[in-house]
C-alpha cells in the first residue's frame, strides 16, 4: 500500500514543521465546505456507479488532459467528446494506459499532488501508477467503483462534505437539485446562479440562451426591463432551491452603470443581432452593477472571477467546445476598473462581494488594499492556476499584512473532478498550517492565536462569507 508522507508540504526546519503538523492535526477532520465548483449535480441525483476509472479521473478533468495535450497527445485519443460527435477513442483501458504512461508529467504540479491523494488516500491503490502497472491499477479501481462504498453519495459522506455548491446557468431548470432535495438522502448540494450566458452579449449563443430563459421562466423577454424582471425571478427560484451565491466569470472587472436608456438601446441592438464588442463590454460592466443591486435586495453573495481569456485555442474550442484547458490568464487591473462599483456599493454592509484573480501581481498592489478597506469586499482564495502549494503560500504572503486573515473567505476547490475535492482541501489546510507555523516560529503570532486562525481559515470564514451559518 502506497503511503504519502504525513508531513508533506511542511517546512523542512524541524521546529516549524512540528508546529505545522500540530496545527494541521487540529483541523484535518473538520467538515469540507465547497462553496464554488463545477461538479455535475446529476452525480448525486442519479447516484449511479462511476462507469470506469477513465470516466472518473481523465475525461472530465481539464487539469489532467491539458497537460497531456501540451505534450502532443491528441484529445481525441483521450476520449474527450467532440462537438460534432466525430470519432474519439472509446476504449477506457487504452485511454488509461496513455495516462499511466505519462503520469510522470505531473511531477511537481498541483494536479500530481491531487491525483496522488486520490489514488493512494481515497482509493487506497496498492502501488504507484506507471506504465508497467497501469492496467493492474485500472482493475483495482474498477473493482472499487463497482462497490456500494464508492457510489457518489457514499463518497460525499465519506469525504465529510457538509455542503457543496454547483455552478448553474440562469436558464437551468435545476431538476437535478430538486430531485436531490426530494430524495431521502440528506446530502446538502446547492446551486449557484451564473448569468454569464445571458449577460455576455458577445456570446454566439446569447439569443438562444435568452429563448431558454424565457422558456424556463414562463415569461417573455421583449426589452431590457423585462430581461431584468426575469433575472430577478430566476434568482428567487435559485434561492428557493438553496442557492446562496451568484458567480460572474468576466474578462475584465470593469464596472460602469449605464442609464436605462443606454442599456435599453444596447439590449435592443443585441436582440437584432447588431451588437458589437463595445456594446458587449459596456453591458457586462453595467450588469455587474445591476447584479450588485439585486444582491443587496435578495442577499445572494456575489462572486466575481475576472481575468481569463477563455477558449484561447480556437482549434480546440471549435472541435471540442469550452472548458478544455484553453482558458489563459491575462493581466488584470482592479483599482480603477472597480472604483465606480465600490464607491456605489462597497460601503454597504448588506452586500458581500468575493473577488478572485489569476493575476498574482495584483495581490499586494491592489486587492489587499481594497479588501482591507471596503466592508463589502472579501478576497477569494488562490484560484485555478494558483490553487497550488506555492500559489496558496504566495497568496497568504502577499495579502495578509494589508488585508489580514479575516478579509479572506477560506478555500474553495473550483473543481469538476469530484474525487479531487478532499485532496484539494487537504492541500489548503496543510499550506495554511505551514504558513501559520512560520508566523509562530518567528514570534509574529503565538501558538494559541495560530490554533484559532487555522480553524477560522478552514471552516469559519467560508461559512460566514457564504451565509451558511
Amino acid at each position: 500500500m502506497v503511503k504519502l508522507n504525513p508531513n508533506r508540504f511542511f517546512d523542512p526546519e524541524p521546529g516549524t514543521r512540528n508546529i505545522a503538523a500540530e496545527l494541521y492535526e487540529s483541523v484535518k477532520k473538520l467538515p469540507i465546505i465547497s462553496p464554488h465548483g463545477h461538479v455535475d449535480p446529476k452525480l448525486f441525483s442519479e447516484n449511479k456507479p462511476f462507469s470506469n476509472p477513465t470516466e472518473l479521473f481523465i475525461i472530465p478533468d481539464h487539469y489532467v488532459f491539458r497537460m497531456l495535450y501540451s505534450q502532443g497527445i491528441a484529445l481525441k485519443s483521450l476520449g474527450v467528446p467532440t462537438i460534432d460527435g466525430s470519432a474519439v477513442e472509446k476504449d477506457p483501458r487504452k485511454i488509461w494506459q496513455i495516462f499511466a504512461d505519462n503520469f510522470y508529467l505531473f511531477a511537481g504540479t498541483p494536479s500530481g499532488v491531487w491525483l496522488s491523494h486520490e489514488l493512494y488516500e481515497v482509493f487506497n491503490v496498492s502501488c504507484e501508477l506507471n506504465s508497467e502497472n497501469g492496467q493492474k491499477i485500472y482493475d483495482e479501481l474498477q473493482e472499487k467503483l463497482n462497490s456500494p462504498e464508492y457510489l457518489p453519495r457514499n463518497l460525499f459522506d465519506s469525504f465529510n462534505i457538509e455542503v457543496i455548491s454547483t455552478t448553474d446557468a440562469a436558464e437551468d431548470t435545476l431538476d437535478a437539485h430538486k430531485s436531490i432535495r426530494n430524495s431521502e438522502w440528506n446530502g446538502n448540494v446547492i446551486p449557484s446562479f451564473r448569468p454569464d450566458s445571458v449577460t455576455d452579449l458577445s456570446r454566439s449563443d446569447w439569443k438562444i440562451n435568452i429563448q431558454k430563459l424565457e422558456s424556463v421562466s414562463g415569461l417573455s423577454i421583449t426589452n431590457y426591463s423585462s430581461f431584468l424582471n426575469v433575472l430577478r425571478q430566476r434568482r428567487a427560484f435559485f434561492i428557493e432551491n438553496g442557492a446562496v451565491a451568484t458567480d460572474h466569470g468576466v474578462l475584465s472587472p470593469y464596472t460602469h452603470l449605464l442609464s436605462d436608456t443606454e442599456a435599453e438601446s444596447i439590449f435592443n441592438r443585441a436582440f437584432l443581432g447588431k451588437q458589437n464588442q463595445n456594446d458587449a463590454d459596456a453591458f457586462t460592466a453595467h450588469m455587474l452593477m445591476k447584479m450588485a443591486e439585486m444582491s443587496i435586495d435578495d442577499g445572494l453573495v456575489m462572486q466575481i472571477h475576472p481575468g481569463v481569456l477563455r477558449n484561447h485555442n480556437k482549434v480546440i474550442f471549435n472541435k471540442f467546445g469550452s472548458d478544455k484547458g484553453g482558458d489563459i490568464p491575462i493581466q488584470t487591473e482592479y483599482t480603477k476598473n472597480m472604483q465606480e462599483f465600490l464607491n456605489r456599493y462597497g460601503n454597504n454592509p448588506e452586500l458581500k462581494v468575493i473577488l478572485f484573480t489569476l493575476d498574482e501581481n495584483t495581490y499586494s498592489r491592489e486587492l489587499a488594499p481594497l479588501a482591507g478597506h471596503y466592508p463589502a469586499l472579501k478576497l477569494g482564495p488562490a484560484w485555478w492556476f494558483n490553487d497550488s502549494i506555492e500559489g496558496m503560500t504566495r497568496f497568504r504572503e502577499y495579502i495578509t499584512e494589508t488585508a489580514g486573515f479575516y478579509n479572506t473567505v477560506g478555500f474553495n476547490d473550483d473543481t469538476r473532478a469530484f474525487p479531487s475535492i478532499p485532496a484539494r482541501h487537504d492541500v489548503a489546510r496543510r499550506v495554511d498550517a505551514n504558513f501559520l507555523a512560520g508566523k509562530v516560529a518567528r514570534h509574529i503570532i503565538d501558538k494559541k492565536e495560530a490554533e484559532k486562525i487555522i480553524k477560522v481559515l478552514t471552516y469559519d470564514l467560508v461559512k460566514e462569507a457564504y451565509n451558511l451559518v
